[in-house]
């Protein structure tokens, strides 16, 4: 590898150049990634947590936070012989990772409280939805405890577009995916083979690579053979299915829409040669909610947690670091440890009393969190199965009040169902939140009906969050930009005196479990060097 490794690329860099680049610049995470980029097989550094030899011989380690970050931490740093707590606001763990089902309730920062009414085995899940089969980490969990998974379906061919600021023949009108797949390839194909068969394309194709060019255009676009020419292929959808006897026979194929007529309706813009890396399948979701994941480590290390237990103010010296607590009765705790990992989001963090430097302090202020909102819809009839013949997946509008709604992947041919019934960002979600929950819900069931019908004579009843309206915290995600990656983000990295941070705002997985995981993974690994080595 190392041959490898130093043999020069374009520009004179040496692949170790490039990664040790990438290590000063983004840390270890950024230079393993660079490492997997170029084939080197270390991904498997991240799918497993680090080995921590040797004992932690009782030294006490404050865990502030019970999300995946701050369990993570306490399950693998417990396992190695240390003393840990944890403290959590909430009265349950999880952090973001929750799943609203009857009984579940939720008081925002306005006071608006919702109590979850769904009917008993239906839920949604608010906080994280999908696991990537490439998010190693949050796997290994899911494996190490059992976790039941079932595959989330993440892309549907025949679920539907809906756009209503294009213009044209499908502006304003559901149209199934898979079509416009097909027409949008086909139509480019058609244009590339025939140009491609000409002369046009000389100076780009050699004439060795010519003929193969155009077959793989005949392939890709389902081009006629005879005259590269696109009229439609069965994989778009029928206007009358085949079947059995004469009638319906051999069925009726669909007619392709005209290039120009996918053009002007926008809806191409949906379109990828390759879905990005977060988006690809397969993915996977635990059976019964994403709660399930957290619940699983609460059974092995739960007695280690304090809940409803907030945090006013930390402080440390040269041998510990002290953590003035009170919980929901108004007590207030003081605790003590050697160590401590703050999993707190840096949205809340800025407002408690930490012993950081003017630096540090800095750096946490200057990270934004992302403005996130989410609405369940329990519907009374699967309509989106049985009328459509839609089994999961997503409806992609160009509203961005609505971004899109998605169709659950769980409960099949079942009678109910939960619809998830916008999924906003930024200015949009601040927006709509400012509505109550009942005007949330009558905003997604009036969108939800331009495309079904069936959506108002189905809908019974919803939940709505938005996390920039949840207390313990303030925003979706961490959004990092170019200089706070390049300035702040390496000095979080390293450990402010005994204090450490993790959570998925200490990666560059922001708003996956992975990123939490994968964060508390790194930063346990240099608090067990260092307590080694004392």
């Amino acid at each position: 590898m190392r041959d490898i490794l130093s043999k020069p690329m374009l520009g004179g860099l040496t692949r170790r150049g490039l990664i040790e680049r990438l290590g000063m610049v983004g840390g270890m995470g950024l230079m393993l990634a660079g490492m997997e980029a170029f084939g080197f097989g270390i991904a498997s550094a991240s799918a497993a947590p680090p080995a921590l030899p040797g004992s932690g011989g009782g030294k006490k380690v404050i865990i502030l936070g019970g999300g995946l970050a701050g369990l993570t931490s306490a399950y693998e740093l417990s396992k190695a012989g240390y003393d840990c707590t944890i403290l959590e606001a909430r009265s349950f763990a999880g952090g973001r990772s929750q799943t609203a089902r009857k009984g579940v309730t939720m008081t925002d920062l306005t006071g608006v409280t919702q109590t979850c009414d769904f009917d008993e085995g239906l839920y949604i899940n608010h906080g994280p939805w999908r696991i990537p089969y490439h998010h190693r980490s949050t796997l290994h969990y899911v494996k190490t405890f059992g976790v039941p998974v079932e595959v989330f379906v993440n892309d549907n061919d025949a679920s539907y577009l809906y756009f209503e600021n294009g213009k044209g023949l499908l502006a304003g009108k559901p149209v199934r995916k898979g079509q416009v797949a097909a027409d949008a390839r086909g139509h480019a194909a058609e244009i590339l083979a025939k140009l491609a068969s000409k002369t046009g394309l000389d100076d780009q194709i050699g004439a060795g690579d010519k003929e193969a060019f155009i077959a793989y255009l005949v392939n890709e676009g389902y081009l006629s053979k005879k005259d590269l020419t696109y009229a439609g292929t069965e994989g778009r959808g029928w206007d009358v299915p085949p079947g059995a006897l004469m009638d319906p026979g051999p069925g009726k194929p669909s007619k392709p829409y005209a290039m120009t007529d996918v053009l002007s309706s926008n809806m191409w813009r949906t379109l990828t040669s390759v879905a990005p890396w977060e988006q690809q399948r397969t993915m996977f979701q635990p059976v019964g909610g994403m709660d399930q994941i957290p619940k699983a480590f609460e059974k092995r290390i739960g007695n280690l947690i304090h809940y409803s237990t907030v945090v006013e103010k930390v402080t440390q010296d040269a041998k510990g670091v002290t953590v003035l607590a009170v919980d929901d009765k108004g007590q207030r705790s003081t605790f003590h440890a050697d160590y401590c990992i703050c999993a707190i989001p840096l949205s809340v963090l800025r407002s408690i009393e930490m012993p950081f430097s003017p630096k540090f302090q800095d750096a946490v202020a200057s990270v934004a969190y992302a403005p996130v909102g989410k609405i369940g819809l329990q519907m009374k009839r699967r309509f989106w199965e049985e009328d459509d013949f839609i089994y999961g997946g997503h409806v992609y509008t160009d509203n961005p009040d609505i971004n899109s709604f998605s169709f659950p992947s769980t409960g099949w041919l079942g009678e109910k169902g939960v619809i998830l019934g916008y999924y906003q960002f930024g200015a949009n979600a601040a927006k709509i939140s400012a509505l109550s929950p009942e005007d949330r819900a009558k905003f997604a069931v009036d969108f939800g009906r331009k495309v079904f019908p069936q959506y108002a004579d189905s809908y019974e009843k919803s939940f709505s969050v938005a996390w920039h309206l949840v207390k313990y915290n303030l925003g979706g995600w961490a959004e990092w930009d170019e200089d706070g990656r390049r300035d702040a983000y390496p000095i979080l990295c390293e450990p402010e005196g005994r204090i450490y941070l993790a959570g998925e705002h200490m990666s560059y997985l922001t708003g996956w479990q992975a990123g939490a995981i994968e964060s508390a993974w790194g930063q346990i690994a240099k608090l067990h060097k260092r307590a080694m080595a004392a």
